[in-house]
């Protein structure tokens, strides 16, 4: 998850004025589309049998982690029952847990069969309250692993490594993800009895979570990484769509727009590493502004969704309502510009949790059952957009 207190989204400002903050249950959304079809591109939008796709939706991380313990599956089961309540679509979640406790990838190759049922149950949950997942391959940071564990495995096989940032350049490494995402793709499900890469609940893979290189700030060694790995995942699968999972940090393409970027550098560059082919759609976290938006329609001409963003307990001032009114203003942007033609397609809020999980909130949680003033303004959102695919 990127830092949220980063700099303040500047279209919240524009709209702080929108009243979304309400002590009114909603009535749950009663989807109508059907799960036969992926999720797929035309143009800069979305599109679901025909029709445009555009969505309200949700970070929930923790979920593979959590099913594989039997005893916790409730949990996941729980936050999508609310979720598909309050008519959240998407979901973004962790298709990796490498090495340390309880995970998935043991060793390069090396796997917990327990734990990758427990993403099997993700999967089938998913499907069964009609939500399509964002599934990532893999972390920049070292929680869940990451590419420092990807590297660490290369140094204690004797494989000579410099730093963490030749995850994207060493043949070897560069292997170990590779048979990685193959297994991924190619796993078929022991609950559905569905491969992964045949099956529709799956909306996007992701890339990395928050992709970042240290050691070149230019954009260029990621982007090479970004091409290679793109290239494998749809000689694999032509099915899903495919993203990054970058933050939105202009770089040597238009040297211009750094002064957009939250005063540093991080190795990424959203303009050439967005314009890769197999790249289905672009993403940005937590501090989008309007040039990203026109960026997306009139350069990369793909849709794009903020897949993450919220506001954090921790900050000085918090109040629900202050959070409502935050998470109002984004949605009204995103809304505004769907409406209007503008290649948003989504959002994903950062994150939701079922009762009982304060062992992985982090501030920005929100359990949709105990914060009725939020699940409305979530709701409102979702029969907006849900409305809007309607009419297209």
């Amino acid at each position: 998850m990127a830092c949220f207190g980063r700099i303040a989204f500047i279209f919240a400002l524009v709209f702080f004025s929108l009243a979304l903050v309400s002590n009114a249950r909603h009535n749950p959304l009663h989807h109508s589309r059907h799960r036969q079809k992926f999720v797929s591109v035309k143009g800069s939008h979305f599109s679901l049998k025909r029709s445009p796709f555009l969505f309200n939706g949700f970070n929930s991380y923790w979920m593979m982690s959590v099913a594989a313990d039997l005893n916790m599956r409730h949990q996941v089961t729980q936050v999508f029952r609310d979720a598909s309540a309050a008519g959240m679509s998407v979901c973004r979640t962790w298709a990796f847990a490498d090495g340390g406790s309880n995970a998935l990838q043991l060793s390069p190759g090396n796997y917990d069969e327990r734990v990758f049922q427990g993403l099997d149950f993700v999967i089938s949950e998913a499907k069964r309250f009609n939500i399509y997942l964002i599934l990532s391959f893999v972390n920049n940071y070292k929680d869940y692993g990451g590419r420092q564990q990807y590297v660490q495995w290369a140094r204690n096989a004797g494989v000579q490594v410099k730093n963490d940032d030749d995850f994207y350049t060493h043949p070897v490494v560069k292997g170990y993800y590779r048979n990685h995402v193959q297994r991924v793709i190619t796993r078929i499900n022991t609950i559905t009895k569905v491969a992964y890469k045949d099956d529709s609940t799956i909306m996007a893979w992701e890339l990395m979570n928050e992709p970042r290189c240290d050691v070149d700030y230019s954009g260029r060694t990621v982007n090479g990484w970004v091409q290679e790995m793109a290239s494998l995942v749809k000689s694999i699968d032509k099915k899903h769509l495919l993203t990054i999972g970058m933050e939105g940090f202009y770089g040597d393409t238009m040297p211009e727009k750094k002064q957009f970027n939250p005063g540093y550098q991080v190795g990424t560059d959203y303009i050439s590493n967005h314009l890769i082919k197999e790249i289905d759609f672009a993403t940005i976290h937590a501090y989008p502004d309007i040039c990203h938006h026109t960026d997306a329609k009139t350069i990369l001409k793909k849709p794009l969704v903020i897949a993450e963003f919220g506001k954090s307990s921790k900050d000085p001032g918090f109040s629900l309502g202050s959070r409502d009114v935050y998470m109002g203003a984004v949605y009204k942007y995103i809304y505004r510009s769907a409406r209007h033609g503008g290649t948003l397609g989504g959002s994903l809020v950062w994150q939701v949790l079922a009762q009982g999980m304060q062992q992985y909130g982090d501030g920005y949680e929100i359990v949709l059952s105990e914060n009725p003033t939020t699940d409305s303004v979530i709701s409102r959102q979702s029969h907006a957009m849900n409305a809007l695919s309607h009419l297209g």
